[in-house]
């Protein structure tokens, strides 16, 4: 397992598994941290071993946000705009263009810029006892790392402004009832069920799953019109994978396919 600047990186059957890893802070993000986070993304998409991706949190939290106490006195606005664009704008985009599906694994609160962390990956499993919070109005912020973005797209705006200025929690319960969390369970099996459900993913047709997640990442970006072109352009690339031709020949021969992500 190697560590960089709070970040830790294991590669275990097709898994990466991206820790966050200042328990001592609630994992509280920092410049150094964003950078070797994008690093650690960048790596497991390169990686041919690696075919699905859990970022976690070490401790008690998942993460809780931006770590103000790197600023000697009040930030200006200036050093707030260039760490936002500077230091989440590549590592939130990094994670929505790894062309493989991502699990945050979310245990005690995820807050603030953490929650757009976790926002930004494809899938969500939540500790029964965590909670999602929109801290930024809290402390007279817009939200910022895309946290508006995909809250809207996820909620709807109605309900997605709601959040955003009530700053409360929204526990797990809540969360899976609007579809901010895909699955909720106890908290002492956080770490092994969402691991567990990063390697089924990670036995899946790979690149297929890569494909879909580009599709869908435009499809309410984009005119009906365009997605069926790009379908066409992406079912093409799909259709010439060692995966296909391994999922139609399970097919024919009634058994379950062997995928090796190719």
């Amino acid at each position: 397992m190697a560590e960089e600047q709070g970040i830790l990186y294991a590669v275990e059957q097709g898994v990466a598994t991206i820790t966050l890893n200042r328990p001592e802070r609630r994992n509280a993000l920092t410049p150094a941290m964003l950078q070797h986070l994008q690093s650690a993304v960048d790596r497991a998409g390169t990686d041919r071993a690696v075919r699905a991706v859990l970022i976690a949190g070490a401790g008690k939290g998942f993460c809780a946000g931006q770590d103000l106490s790197i600023f000697d006195a009040i930030p200006k606005p200036e050093e707030v705009r260039d760490i936002v664009l500077t230091y989440y704008r590549p590592t939130i985009l990094a994670l929505c263009r790894l062309p493989k599906p991502v699990i945050a694994a979310i245990q005690g609160v995820a807050a603030g810029a953490g929650a757009s962390l976790a926002l930004a990956c494809d899938l969500r499993i939540m500790a029964e006892d965590a909670s999602l919070l929109m801290a930024f109005s809290n402390i007279g912020l817009a939200p910022d790392a895309g946290a508006s973005w995909f809250l809207t797209r996820l909620v709807g705006y109605s309900r997605a402004y709601e959040i955003a200025i009530a700053g409360e929690r929204v526990s797990a319960l809540r969360a899976l009832e609007l579809g901010l969390a895909n699955r909720i369970t106890l908290a002492d099996a956080l770490a092994a069920d969402a691991w567990q459900w990063a390697h089924r993913l990670a036995q899946r047709p790979t690149v297929a799953l890569g494909l879909t997640k580009a599709a869908m990442l435009q499809a309410t970006e984009q005119s009906l019109e365009t997605i069926l072109a790009l379908e066409a352009d992406l079912q093409a690339q799909a259709s010439a994978t060692a995966d296909h031709r391994e999922g139609l020949l399970a097919f024919t021969e009634k058994r379950a396919p062997r995928f090796q992500g190719d």
